[in-house]
């Protein structure tokens, strides 16, 4: 009905959907019929969204994360099928699939049906919503509304936390769901007429899930998947069913072995990494109400934007100090001065990759202000 194999799609949360901030909206969207968003079958283009100031007129998009969006689903006009899947033109991957107003608009009504189903429930009610963009007039529709079933429900008074504790090769990364750690034997499945060969406890490998798969993923230690965003169909199970999942790797199912042991990481930060071996790694519950309040203001130094709206949990009196130099290195990853004496750099890997980082920028400045921005 919605057009939207001639434009894009997607999903939004008016929640944060891995940390469970309240007070942002969290949008996907990539080309095509919405089908491949919730199926995971695409890495769509993520956008964060603060609330509170939206709500007085600002323009507050905290962080847009460009997705590859290598296929789109289109009607199949003329051929024997509903839908198919096609190439996206490699300038089309490149640029965001939304536009600054779309976005905001977006956003808005995150918060419009939010406040909505809170007030007919009497409760606060943060939620899941389905959005399609009409490619013939530019048009945005709303075609879906629910609640959100994950971080609403979690129990918010114990803050627990996992830690790695060793360290190993780094054999993938992806998109992390969740704050868990899962370890056991790596099943490389490819398709949901094998799921009989599944092992409770193994980790699930696939290319991408949907319902067919939710028998075995309800026994899986941890899933890792090649495609996929947040807001992905293992994405949102797994949260569900809590257990660590890492999305949108790319190559996990050639890189990966069935029987081989792997250590599945979603407790350092938004980059989830499945290490070689067993790792050990332990769990840390604090029960927050059980803490005293002191009368001494706590302030907290952020450092790491991507943990902040998950820090928020932990009782506190606001930010005292936005370290500058550590939110740069975090989304460049390297020092400062390596990137203004590069040609210095002895390791000759090294100087070539930000020598490629920085080649399309007239000069630092103008690097540092794009990474900030």
């Amino acid at each position: 009905m919605v057009r939207s194999d001639l434009a894009s799609s997607g999903v939004m949360f008016s929640i944060d959907t891995e940390t469970g901030f309240k007070d942002a909206a969290l949008i996907t969207a990539a080309y095509g019929l919405g089908e491949n968003v919730v199926q995971g079958a695409v890495n769509p283009d993520e956008y964060l969204v603060f609330k509170p100031t939206l709500k007085k007129g600002y323009k507050p998009i905290l962080q847009k994360r460009l997705g590859t969006k290598e296929i789109k689903m289109v009607y199949d006009q003329g051929g024997t099928k509903l839908s198919k899947n096609v190439s996206v033109l490699p300038s089309e991957r490149s640029k965001f699939a939304l536009n600054k107003d779309e976005i905001l608009q977006l956003a808005n009504w995150a918060c419009i049906i939010e406040d909505h189903y809170s007030q007919a429930r009497s409760m606060d009610t943060p939620m899941d919503i389905q959005w399609a963009k009409y490619g013939i007039t530019g048009e945005l529709f709303i075609i879906q509304a629910r609640p959100e079933t994950v971080q609403s429900q979690k129990l918010k008074t114990v803050l627990k936390s996992y830690q790695i504790k060793e360290r190993a090769e780094v054999l993938l990364t992806g998109r992390s769901v969740g704050e868990m750690i899962g370890q056991g034997k790596a099943r490389v499945i490819l398709d949901a007429n094998q799921i009989n060969l599944f092992q409770p406890g193994d980790i699930l490998v696939t290319n991408r899930t949907d319902p067919d798969w939710e028998p075995i993923m309800k026994r899986a230690s941890a899933i890792v998947t090649n495609a996929g965003g947040r807001t992905c169909h293992a994405a949102i199970i797994a949260r569900e069913m809590g257990i660590p999942a890492i999305v949108g790797c790319g190559n996990a199912t050639t890189v990966l072995q069935t029987g081989q042991e792997i250590t599945v990481s979603c407790a350092e930060g938004e980059t989830g990494k499945v290490y070689a071996g067993l790792l050990k790694f332990e769990i840390q519950e604090l029960t927050l109400e059980n803490l005293a309040r002191n009368r001494t203001k706590i302030m907290m130094n952020v450092g790491n934007p991507e943990e902040a709206l998950g820090l928020t949990a932990i009782p506190n009196d606001g930010v005292g100090l936005a370290r500058m130099e550590f939110i740069i290195a975090n989304h460049i990853k390297a020092h400062p001065l390596a990137l203004l004496h590069f040609d210095q750099l002895e390791d000759e890997l090294a100087k070539y990759k930000i020598a490629e980082l920085t080649a399309q920028y007239e000069n630092k400045a103008e690097f540092f202000i794009a990474q900030l921005a």
